[in-house]
């Protein structure tokens, strides 16, 4: 029902919009560059940081774990098909994505340092007066950020190193919290400065790699692609034995891992884009959105 919840959301959004992902993708694009490569801040607007850097640390946020372990998972559980549902996923997700940066940033507060601050937390109380609801998200939010924004990245790095190269868990989940911490004790200034260098470094060394190693096999493409839709709607079992992959369990794991990966609904990406520089809104909501189409429709695909 929660993915029931999340799609429907992201379809309604999309309709109410106009299907903003589509009309408004090319000024995605230009404004995500021209934030990237400016030199002149003066013009953008109050916050912290820069519209990229937001973009940037939202995206530090979900280009990653669930880009390999999610989508290896969703094949393996719901067959071959499962990416259809991802995309799917994505396109509407984009249209939520925008949703929660443009409430993020018109609903943000000045905090008693001069600071701005946004995300669910903000809008909940003073766009909606649920203050009770806000109180609850902010708690269950860190929660959820142990697990799945630490834990399991954290584990699955850690078991890498132990099995190829016999590194002690307790020693790579020493030196994981040291490295986070030197990083979020600088608040969401220093957060967005690494994740502005190293995400973009993270996202071209996936994608290189992934494209080096479908050129090995670029003659079966077409037919990769063919059998992904084939199964889509038709609940082909997954390659390796899971014999009568069922087209609900196609649609379920897709559409979850899609969640899982892009976090479109969360509300989470919110609270970095409501730290942009910006006067409007609406341009940080189709920031914001390119970062659902960088994570699934580029890194999950590849």
């Amino acid at each position: 029902w929660m993915m029931v919840l999340v799609l429907g959301t992201g379809l309604w959004l999309s309709i109410g919009t106009g299907f903003i992902q589509l009309r408004k993708f090319g000024t995605a694009v230009r404004l995500t560059v021209r934030s990237a490569v400016r030199k002149d801040r003066d013009d953008l607007g109050p916050g912290e940081i820069t519209p990229f850097q937001a973009l940037m640390t939202a995206l530090s946020a979900t280009v990653g774990n669930g880009n390999i372990a999610g989508v290896a998972t969703a094949i393996a559980l719901g067959g071959v098909g499962a990416p259809v549902w991802m995309w799917i996923t994505g396109l509407v997700g984009m249209a939520t994505k925008y949703a929660e940066a443009y409430l993020g940033v018109k609903y943000r507060q000045t905090l008693p340092n001069g600071s701005r601050a946004g995300g669910p937390m903000y809008f909940l109380e003073h766009g909606l007066g649920l203050k009770w609801l806000a109180w609850l998200f902010a708690l269950f939010g860190a929660i959820t950020a142990l697990g799945i924004g630490n834990m399991v990245q954290a584990n699955s790095a850690a078991l890498v190193l132990q099995t190829q190269l016999s590194i002690p868990l307790w020693l790579s989940g020493a030196v994981l919290a040291v490295l986070t911490y030197l990083v979020i004790i600088g608040g969401v200034k220093r957060i967005s400065h690494v994740a502005a260098v190293l995400v973009p470094i993270m996202c071209t060394i996936y994608l290189l790699g992934g494209l080096a190693l479908i050129l090995i096999r670029i003659a079966d493409l077409p037919a990769a692609f063919a059998l992904i839709f084939k199964s889509a709607f038709s609940g082909q079992a997954a390659a390796g034995g899971f014999a009568g992959a069922a087209m609900a369990q196609t649609i379920r794991y897709g559409v979850a891992r899609g969640i899982f990966s892009n976090e479109a609904g969360m509300g989470t990406a919110s609270i970095a884009h409501g730290a942009a520089m910006t006067r409007d809104p609406a341009r940080q909501g189709a920031i914001a959105m390119l970062g659902v189409f960088i994570d699934t429709f580029l890194v999950n695909t590849v």
